[in-house]
C-alpha cells in the first residue's frame, strides 16, 4: 500500500484535474447553446432550398442544370473530412477518420483518393494514410457563411476544372449534446433527384427570367449552403462530444478521488492502530 503522502498527492492531483475538467465543461455546454441555436436556425432554410432546387430540377433535361450534374466515370476522388482543432472530445474525431478510411475500402479502393481537411485533428491522422491536398484549420477561428463559401467556389472549381471526379463530405451531424451521427454525402456531381412529389413538381410557379436560368443560379447557393450546414452541424457536435466527454471525466475523477480517500483514511487509521499498540506495547513493558 502506498503510503500517505504519496496518497495525498494523488487525491491533490484528481481535484485539480477535476477543476479543470468541470471548467471545460461549462464552458462548451456555453458555446453549445450558442451553436446549437445556430445550426437550428439554419436547417429549415436549407431544406427549403435544397427541396425548391430539386422541384425545379425534376422538370429539366438532364443537361440543364450545368456542369455540376455533369455524372462522369470516376477515376479520382476527394473526400472532404470535417473534424476539429482540439481533442478532449471523446471520440467526435476518431468516429470521421474511420468513416473516412471505411468509405475509402467499402467505395474507392481502386481509385486515386485525396482529402481535403477541415480541422487539425483529422488531418494529423488522415496525413499517415492519404495524401492531404490541404488543410483549413482556420475556418473554425471565424466561422460565417462568407469563409466557408470562399472553401465551397475552391471545391466546386477542383471539380468542374476536371481534377476530381467525385467530391464526398464526412462530417458529425448533431443531433444532441450526447449523440453525434457521422454522415457520409455526396457534395459533387450534384446526385440525380428521385421521388419528387408530384403535386410540388406540377406546382403553378412564374419564373422570371427562366427556370433554367433560375436552377443554375441556385446550384452554387444551394453547394455554398450544404456545405456551410455540414461545418455548423461539426462545430455544435464538437461542443456537445466535449461537454459529454468532459462530465464524464469529472463524474471518473470524483469516484477516484472518492476511492483515494477511503484508502487514505483506512491508511491512516492502520498507522494510529500501530501507533497505539506500539504505545500500549511500550507501557506494558515498562511496567513489568
Amino acid at each position: 500500500m502506498a503510503n500517505l503522502k504519496e496518497i495525498r498527492n494523488r487525491i491533490t492531483s484528481i481535484k485539480s484535474t477535476m477543476q479543470i475538467t468541470s471548467a471545460m465543461k461549462m464552458v462548451s455546454a456555453a458555446k453549445l447553446k450558442k451553436a446549437q441555436d445556430a445550426i437550428t436556425a439554419m436547417r429549415p432554410y436549407s431544406s427549403k432550398l435544397t427541396e425548391l432546387l430539386q422541384n425545379l430540377s425534376a422538370t429539366l433535361d438532364s443537361d440543364a442544370s450545368g456542369e455540376y450534374s455533369k455524372q462522369r466515370v470516376i477515376s479520382k476522388v476527394l473526400i472532404v473530412a470535417v473534424t476539429s482543432n482540439r481533442g478532449l472530445c471523446g471520440g467526435f474525431n476518431s468516429s470521421i477518420t474511420k468513416e473516412v478510411v471505411k468509405t475509402v475500402q467499402e467505395n474507392y479502393s481502386n481509385v486515386k483518393v485525396d482529402i481535403f481537411a477541415i480541422g487539425k485533428k483529422g488531418a494529423d491522422v488522415l496525413a499517415k494514410k492519404f495524401n492531404i491536398i490541404e488543410r483549413r484549420n482556420d475556418v473554425f477561428d471565424d466561422l460565417t457563411f462568407d469563409n466557408v463559401a470562399a472553401i465551397a467556389e475552391e471545391l466546386m472549381t477542383l471539380y468542374t476544372s476536371g481534377a476530381y471526379d467525385r467530391i464526398e463530405l464526412v462530417y458529425n451531424q448533431f443531433k444532441n449534446a450526447a449523440t453525434q451521427i457521422t454522415q457520409v454525402e455526396q457534395f459533387l456531381p450534384i446526385k440525380p433527384i428521385d421521388n419528387i412529389d408530384a403535386s410540388a413538381v406540377n406546382a403553378d410557379y412564374i419564373f422570371e427570367p427562366s427556370k433554367e436560368e433560375i436552377v443554375l443560379a441556385l446550384i452554387p447557393k444551394s453547394l455554398k449552403t450544404q456545405l456551410y450546414k455540414a461545418i455548423r452541424d461539426s462545430f455544435a457536435s464538437e461542443h456537445g462530444a466535449r461537454m459529454t466527454a468532459m462530465h464524464k471525466a469529472t463524474d471518473n475523477a470524483k469516484d477516484l478521488r472518492d476511492d483515494l480517500l477511503l484508502t487514505y483514511n483506512k491508511a491512516r487509521q492502520a498507522a494510529i492502530t500501530n501507533e497505539i499498540l506500539e504505545i500500549v506495547g511500550g507501557a506494558e513493558a515498562l511496567k513489568n
